[in-house]
């Protein structure tokens, strides 16, 4: 993270006393949120590792910019956003680069077309905001895997506080403190400012927090900024104290504010093992702001006592080591873990792990050593220091070329000369493929046929892929009324990914929207699929089962009737898709998620068989798994089309040329036919 600044050697640079320690922090709050992305027990809350790196930057930006106004008595402010520049932007240019080319052949057409987006946001710091509204990690939005370059919404917000943050500095210490009484006055009404700054933070992140949607609260640079915030009120208190890190001093002994930094210590430490990135306490009762505040403390103890156990412990070399990479660590991490996965491997568990880490510290190294340190202290910089700037512009204009023009390079064509499994509508022999005739619609007691067979779609966002992107078809009229993020389970405690998640709240209302679905249309075919939320653990009874045990199994089976029931109500015939195989993601091991496990489809799709033989009379199973899982594993691809997006959704290219070719025949011939 950008928190790694180092300032202090070059000439006309305020001067700022190095304190090894810190690169301490930045090697705890890197190794969290590795380890935590990683997916290593026991540090569920490894992600607040980011927020230490909040609090760090507040503190050293904000210390250097009162250290550059007590040297001068101004601060330039080319000048801290060239120095900003030159230790940040390079190495993340490269990333850019990096990420973009490796994508063309490692990422799915759909997941491409975001990048040039996502790399755009990246290299202007407003990626936080992309990602609230991309959608990343919302289910009923999301229908890709997390961009490779999601972690840069950290940078962004950061960015956005180098911005904004040294122009209020320089108002406080320029207007305030001439017009009250000084500098020293106006160092303490900028600290006013900027705790009354944390508090409206605090008070957004509790106002904004919605456990259907954490992007908003998560990303927002309103809700985050309390932490970064945090710091400057730290640099400002130590500052007003005369023990700012900015001087050098006696090396103190501060016994109270030890035993503080022990306590602050042990709460991180509570936290990092206990917190989860769901946990509504964190955002509705000011858990960020107390995890940023004893941050604070332990960097404030090891600053005023730089001879205690705390900055002893945090000088160690190796964290020290880590610390002076921390950034490319940072950077290079999460891109990795997407790219380097069980799938490309053939590796999972410690193999996996030992690999992804010896990357992660391989590539940062070099980072380091050949990009950062060179661009930053170079001795060519300094006899030439014009070079800098314009090498790093070089580089942003190189990866802006590269982001836009690569990131839409065309996919090579693929083969589309796909193979049909035979029709079981149709007699043997038949092409499987839709009839110029359009079919009659069905002629029902009471009910006024239309000029076409009408066709509606039920179920949860899988379902919504297949009617929405469903070419359309002459003679068939067609609607998509499946609820995205919705299945038929209405149980609000399940497991997602293997973290708790909450039932959307509008998802318990499904059967009057399927209702009024079915009233509006009176549909001749509801075609119902069901593809996630009926195979993720659930809470029933006090405890987690799900698909496949028999109390589940019976649960779902009276949910099951319910939809069926709802579908057909106005005499429509029912077809059930079975589900197919799914790899939405990797855990952190390379295993499997428990929803994605084949067992629990299999499961599922016995439960749909069962409720065919209970209502033979108007329900069937067309067996989509077979379709586009031929081989009966899970594939994202079938004869060189991609089918799937992201594990799961369906590509409109597979269900144009794959699904509608063997789906719409078969359902036109029920519209006029009845069930075979």
């Amino acid at each position: 993270m950008s928190a790694q600044a180092q300032e202090g050697t070059r000439p006309g640079e305020p001067v700022f006393q190095y304190r090894p320690a810190l690169d301490g922090v930045r090697a705890f709050a890197v190794a969290g949120v590795v380890l935590f992305h990683a997916g290593v027990p026991g540090i569920p809350g490894g992600f607040l590792g980011v927020d230490v790196f909040f609090v760090l930057s507040g503190f050293l930006i904000t210390s250097l910019l009162l250290a550059e106004h007590d040297k001068h008595g101004r601060i330039s402010l080319s000048g801290f956003w060239a120095r900003r520049a030159r230790r940040l932007l390079p190495a993340l240019l490269v990333l850019l680069i990096a990420v973009v080319i490796a994508g063309q052949f490692l990422l799915p057409t759909v997941e491409l077309r975001l990048l040039r987006g996502d790399g755009l946001s990246a290299l202007v710091y407003v990626a936080n905001w992309r990602m609230i509204y991309r959608g990343a990690g919302n289910y009923f939005a999301q229908t890709s895997a997390p961009s490779p370059l999601q972690h840069t919404w950290s940078l962004g917000i950061e960015e956005q506080f180098y911005l904004v943050w040294p122009l209020i500095v320089v108002g406080a210490l320029g207007w305030l403190a001439t017009r009250h009484g000084g500098t020293r006055r106006g160092r303490v009404m900028l600290l006013a400012l900027t705790l009354a700054g944390v508090g409206a933070s605090s008070y957004a992140a509790s106002q904004l927090f919605d456990p259907t949607n954490l992007n908003r609260v998560y990303f927002g640079t309103d809700s985050r900024a309390q932490a970064l915030l945090i710091g400057c009120a730290l640099a400002l208190l130590l500052g007003l104290a005369g023990s700012s890190a900015r001087h050098t001093g006696p090396r103190q002994v501060h016994p109270t504010l030890g035993a503080l930094a022990i306590l602050a210590a042990a709460g991180l430490g509570w936290m990092l093992t206990n917190a989860a990135g769901t946990s509504a306490w964190l955002y509705r009762s000011g858990g960020l702001t107390l995890a940023a505040v004893a941050v604070a403390v332990i960097l404030a103890h090891a600053v005023v006592s730089p001879n205690s156990p705390t900055a002893r412990l945090l000088a160690l070399p190796p964290l020290v080591w880590l610390g002076r990479i921390s950034y490319g660590v940072y950077l290079w991490h999460w891109p990795l873990f997407q790219f380097v996965n069980a799938e490309r491997t053939g590796l999972s568990g410690p193999s996996l792990l030992g690999l992804r880490l010896g990357l992660v510290l391989v590539i940062p190294i070099a980072s380091y050593l050949a990009i950062e340190q060179p661009i930053r202290r170079g001795r060519w910089l300094r006899r030439i220091p014009r070079l800098a700037p314009a090498g790093t512009a070089v580089l942003a204009v190189l990866a802006t070329a590269v982001v836009v023009v690569v990131a839409t390079i065309p996919t090579p064509a693929r083969n589309t000369a796909l193979k049909t499994p035979p029709n079981p509508v149709f007699s043997p022999g038949t092409t499987g493929t839709a009839t110029p005739r359009t079919p009659p619609p069905m002629r029902r007691s009471g009910r006024r046929p239309g000029a076409q067979p009408r066709i509606d779609f039920f179920g949860d966002s899988v379902s919504w892929t297949i009617g929405s992107y469903l070419p359309d078809e002459p003679g068939v009229d067609v609607h998509t009324r499946a609820i995205e993020g919705c299945g038929i389970t209405t149980q609000s405690d399940i497991l997602e990914l293997g973290s708790p998640h909450s039932l959307y709240p509008y998802c318990p209302s499904w059967p009057s929207r399927w209702q009024q679905g079915v009233d509006a249309d009176d549909p001749d075919v509801s075609v119902i699929l069901l593809n996630r939320w009926e195979l993720m653990d659930a809470k029933l009874g006090g405890k987690y089962t799900h698909v496949g045990k028999p109390d589940f199994d019976a649960y779902l089976t009276g949910q099951l009737d319910r939809a069926v029931t709802i579908a057909g109500s106005r005499g429509a015939r029912v077809v059930l898709l079975t589900a197919a195989y799914t790899h939405r993601a990797e855990r952190p091991d390379g295993g499997l998620y428990d929803e994605d496990q084949p067992s629990r489809v299999d499961a599922w799709n016995r439960d749909l068989r069962a409720e065919t033989a209970r209502h033979p009379d108007n329900t069937m199973v067309l067996d989509l798994n077979r379709l586009v899982c031929p081989s009966g594993t899970y594939i994202d691809s079938v004869n060189g089309l991609q089918v799937r997006s992201d594990g799961l959704h369906f590509t409109p290219e597979g269900v144009r040329q794959l699904i509608a070719p063997w789906l719409i025949p078969q359902l036109t011939a029920i519209a006029s036919k009845g069930m075979p």
